[in-house]
């Protein structure tokens, strides 16, 4: 698959699935977590979090993380993403308007909530795997 075709279907499995899980360090060791995520077009990825969390204390250590996103459960030959990155916390409104939903009144009391901040995490490598014979099938971003 040439690397436009691989960008494509990269795209249309991250529109399709918006849970996945996310790892971060610290103490040089894993800890992972199930988020939703959004995305724009330049693979961006983007999740809703609270600053008084401890991913939050985690990225601001180490701002390296770990995406996997769109297993199905079905069995070996399900398609997901593994992602390598970097992660950056933002608070400016203007994320925080085009993430928002009503969904999240749950743990925020809206979308000017000082708690509510946004997790950006820019890839670098992106490893689509187990769709056909020759995956792990890499975009290097």
């Amino acid at each position: 698959m040439n690397q436009e075709e691989l960008k494509q279907r990269i795209h249309q499995l991250m529109d399709n699935h918006k849970v996945g899980t996310l790892a971060t360090v610290k103490d040089s060791k894993p800890h992972t977590r199930y988020m939703t995520f959004f995305n724009d077009e330049n693979f961006t990825f983007f999740t809703p979090t609270s600053k008084e969390t401890h991913k939050a204390e985690e990225i601001e250590g180490n701002p390296h993380v770990h995406i996997l996103l769109g297993y199905e459960g079905e069995g070996y030959g399900d398609t997901y993403l593994e992602v390598q990155g970097q992660a950056k916390i933002r608070s400016d409104q203007e994320i925080k308007e085009w993430i928002w939903n009503d969904e999240m009144t749950r743990w925020f009391d809206g979308k000017d909530d000082p708690e509510f901040v946004v997790l950006e995490i820019l890839p670098e490598t992106i490893r689509y795997m187990n769709k056909g014979s020759k995956t792990p099938e890499t975009l290097e971003l």
